[in-house]
């Protein structure tokens, strides 16, 4: 595999200026050895084009490397590409055409599409449109065995590229490109994306390409936009990378993440996209069938349901242990605070949150002493769903969903923090955007698991970890293997992000005396009552 190393070169917006950028290659050749070929994204022809193209034309001087460039961004620089299809523009010069995908002799696979995304329909000449991208996308995902390409090139940013990632400096990443290409760079899953067009240098943080515990492990991609050539702010034009093509690489070591890997930012897209079934390879089992354990010995799976514990009798009701000293959780104990008391089930209760983050956050707790969610016996977990369907239903009533989180770690009797979020305020994609974004920032990797699976099924009895859910059922765990900030849920949900109030993060902040904190539970009881099943079971 060794001998299928290229060394490529890639560059943002030529604009014309060929003497700047042919100048540069050879410089750079003249130091560090000859490179196979240039890559340009953007604008490879500008206004002031005219007069240093003719020389190129004409043969009367050549590019010192093969270089591939994109079409045609706006109507002004039309003319100079005669064949939508692709040509040679001058010796060395190859336009690669409106999309496709370039195969070199090495086995590189190089997709492209040209221009920007179309406004309107029927595309004007120099944009693409939905069509062109499924096309593509088509083209591509229907051969045997597609992984992904090695390199794409697009002249637009892909919009939201800068989600759970590095700053992209006064570039907004929310706004900014085609969502269009972000479709792409999502299916197509390349390990180099290069585009241009804004002026700007970004070199984002590598991304995944698959959803942890629910994918085999994929390559990551990196994303590179690049500056224009010759710019006075001297922001970097100009990448230089080798690669070895896909199909010659050993698969572990394709796959290997790096350590400064983040999630895809294109997550909400690849759920929006239609499960589409495609054929397992023999090396793949169903993602529904298997959840992979978290703990370090690879390789071993679990069933995802049945024989979860090893054993095939039913599980028995077995009593809770006792706490080993004071607990301020279990309900028959003197030190509960029972004025916080909103509701009381057969197994498990309701209370108001201590210094919460709003009057109407709350907490489930077993009535016995329980350390965790996975410790629980069934009929606990079972009122336990219960009580979150029907904090569901009475939070949706008044606007809100919740976000409920549970750290298994430095604590004794199992608290399920329950804070209601207004539905106008954000989404629930907001939501896992704002915890994965604040756990990367401190190096905490944040997962999503599978839909319909429970903690009890990535988690033994006495793991220590951190889990965030949503009420649609989504989940995001974390298996604590060393420090952990103990208000890290707290700080994420009182974050500017979510509810915007940062001198909530401590509770210790936040308590208020006892009459007030009574006042607030008899409110709360009081407008919770059509919904609380303990009073009429």
């Amino acid at each position: 595999s060794y001998r299928a190393v290229s060394r490529r070169l890639a560059c943002g917006d030529v604009e014309g200026r060929l003497e700047a950028i042919f100048g540069r290659v050879r410089a750079i050749q003249a130091k560090s050895g000859r490179f196979d070929m240039l890559l340009c994204v953007g604008n490879f022809f500008g206004s002031t084009s005219e007069a240093e193209w003719a020389e190129y034309r004409t043969g009367a001087k050549k590019a010192p490397i093969p270089t591939y460039v994109l079409g045609a961004n706006n109507p002004d620089t039309l003319s100079y590409f005669p064949d939508v299809s692709g040509c040679e523009l001058a010796e060395n010069i190859t336009y690669l055409g409106r999309r496709g995908v370039y195969s070199g002799c090495s086995g590189l696979q190089i997709a492209y599409l040209s221009g920007t995304e179309a406004q309107q329909q029927p595309a004007p000449a120099h944009c693409f449109s939905a069509k062109d991208v499924a096309e593509l996308k088509t083209s591509l995902l229907s051969t045997p065995n597609f992984r992904g390409v090695d390199i794409l090139l697009t002249s637009p940013w892909p919009r939201d590229v800068g989600t759970f990632a590095n700053s992209a400096g006064e570039i907004d990443t929310k706004k900014c490109g085609s969502k269009l290409v972000s479709d792409l760079a999502a299916s197509l899953k390349p390990r180099y994306h290069f585009a241009a067009l804004e002026k700007a240098y970004y070199e984002r943080l590598p991304y995944r390409n698959h959803m942890v515990l629910q994918e085999t492990p994929q390559h990551v991609t990196r994303f590179i936009a690049l500056a224009d050539v010759g710019n006075t702010s001297k922001k970097k034009y100009l990448y230089a990378f080798s690669i070895v093509p896909m199909s010659s690489m050993d698969p572990a070591e394709l796959v290997k993440q790096p350590q400064d890997v983040t999630e895809n930012p294109y997550r909400k897209l690849r759920k929006e996209a239609p499960k589409s079934k495609a054929p397992l390879s023999a090396e793949e089992e169903p993602a529904c069938q298997f959840f992979f354990d978290l703990n370090k010995h690879q390789g071993k799976k679990r069933p995802s349901e049945g024989k979860e514990r090893g054993d095939s009798q039913p599980k028995q009701a077995k009593k809770p242990p006792q706490p080993t000293g004071p607990c301020w959780f279990c309900l028959a104990s003197p030190e509960v605070e029972k004025h916080l008391v909103v509701s009381i089930g057969t197994h498990c209760y309701l209370a108001l949150a201590k210094g919460g983050l709003s009057p109407d956050h709350v907490l489930i707790l077993p009535i016995g002493h329980y350390q965790s969610v996975v410790d629980l016996s069934s009929e606990v977990l079972e009122e336990v769903t219960k009580y979150k369907a029907a904090l569901k239903e009475f939070f949706r009533s008044k606007g809100k969903r919740y976000v409920l989180f549970e750290r298994n770690y430095r604590s004794q009797h199992l608290q399920l923090q329950v804070i209601p979020v207004p539905l106008d305020l954000c989404t629930s994609e907001d939501i896992k955007e704002a915890f994965i974004t604040q756990a990367q920032e401190q190096q905490i990797e944040l997962l999503e698991i599978p839909e319909h699976s429970d903690i009890a099924q990535v988690a033994q009895p006495g793991t220590p970890y951190f889990y965030v859910e949503l009420d649609t059922g989504e989940k995001l765990f974390h298996r604590i293997r060393g420090r952990f900030p103990l208000q890290f849920g707290r700080c994420v949900l009182a974050s500017e992000a979510l509810l915007a109030q940062p001198q909530r993060a401590d509770w210790r902040q936040c308590a208020a005396q006892r009459p007030e904190e009574a006042a607030q539970a008899r409110a709360f009881r009081r407008d919770f009552e059509p919904f609380d099943f303990s009073l009429r079971d």
